[in-house]
């Protein structure tokens, strides 16, 4: 068991690195390219776009409103084998429960949390009939302090027992800062599956006295726009002659403050994924001191015009940090698995047009 873990303001989220197949691209920079969709019609000599390729506008939607089980804000523990394990109410299936406990260190003036274990979480690997979960966990609103625990291997009934402890947290400020927990199963070969979140507001629990112990149902992540990680615009086009998908990462605005400065270091990375499978990966150039970058690179893919329902593009714009680990500020997913509708919207624009640049703006999204 890891515990006595100690973490001072950083950002120790890491992400695992998965080999890509090569694909022909250019990072070469683009000037000129349109900040709005082309207007016009496809010339008739153009080869008809494949009939075969349907669309679906499906997509998982977050519940509107994030409830949570009733809190102990005594030093007890809930038992979660009291009873049957929740559901969550906007997906009608059982995510199981976390057990964590709350504390506070006077004397270091460090907010500790303890991740304890969770019960019940679904099964993810289909193969095996289990998941190899983890938590990752940030202090809101201004998720300075990040942290995750080791994954645990094939089991829907975790033991972490981790404590960590956030210093420079005074005891002035608890009752604005909300705890939020992302429930995860590791995956080697992909993107790792979401599970579900728990959010804990500190508001109304008193951990001065005494540890405060909870036991809180996971919920189906509620994706919603973040007004504070800002906003990318992006063009999209696919040439079914060629086989080639275009990427044109254009520029960004209302990127969040990262450093002490209040400016940021961005740049984007570019991940397509065939399937669950990342096929290939590029970045742009970082821009310095910027909240407000200008990129204006091109990455182009190639892809079969079969293979098209089944590519997701995942866009992460990161700050560089050269003394700590780089951040992910935010994404965006294209692609008809998006969480958002506008993802969605945008990749089917992408299919019903050919050889047409689609351009839109995209609100950041949590990663």
């Amino acid at each position: 068991m890891l515990k006595g873990i100690s973490i001072y303001p950083k950002d120790l989220n890491n992400r695992k690195k998965v080999s890509g197949v090569r694909r022909q691209s250019s990072g070469q920079p683009l000037c000129g390219v349109p900040e709005h969709p082309e207007n016009g019609t496809v010339p008739p000599n153009c080869t008809p776009f494949p009939d075969q390729l349907q669309f679906t506008t499906e997509y998982e939607k977050g519940p509107d409103t994030v409830s949570s089980c009733p809190r102990d804000s005594s030093s007890s523990s809930t038992s979660p084998s009291e009873g049957p394990t929740p559901v969550s109410p906007a997906s009608g299936v059982q995510l199981g429960t976390l057990c964590l406990s709350v504390d506070y260190n006077f004397v270091k003036k460090a907010l500790v949390v303890t991740i304890e274990e969770a019960r019940g979480l679904p099964v993810v690997d289909e193969t095996t009939q289990s998941s190899d979960p983890y938590v990752k966990m940030t202090i809101l609103p201004e998720r300075k302090h990040k942290i995750k625990t080791r994954v645990l291997r094939k089991t829907l009934d975790p033991v972490f027992d981790e404590t960590f402890s956030f210093y420079g947290i005074p005891y002035s400020q608890l009752q604005e800062l909300v705890l939020h927990f992302l429930v995860l199963s590791f995956d080697r070969y992909s993107r790792d599956d979401v599970i579900g979140e728990v959010t804990v507001p500190l508001a109304g629990l008193d951990p001065a006295t005494s540890k405060v112990r909870l036991t809180q149902q996971i919920l189906k992540r509620n994706i919603q726009k973040c007004v504070s990680r800002g906003e990318l615009l992006v063009s999209v086009s696919y040439q079914p002659v060629a086989h080639r998908l275009t990427v044109v990462v254009l520029k960004a605005q209302h990127l969040p403050k990262m450093d002490i400065i209040g400016l940021s270091d961005p740049y984007v990375k570019v991940n397509l994924f065939l399937g669950r499978r990342r096929v290939a990966k590029r970045k742009t150039h970082m821009k310095k001191c910027t909240q407000n970058p200008v990129f204006n690179e091109l990455f182009s893919f190639e892809i079969r015009a079969e293979s098209l329902r089944e590519v997701s593009l995942e866009l992460l714009l990161v700050n560089f940090d050269r003394t700590t680990k780089n951040e992910v500020v935010g994404s965006i997913l294209l692609g008809q698995l998006s969480p958002s509708p506008s993802g969605v919207e945008h990749w089917r624009e992408v299919l019903e047009n050919p050889r047409r640049q689609i351009t839109k703006w995209h609100c950041l999204g949590e990663y």
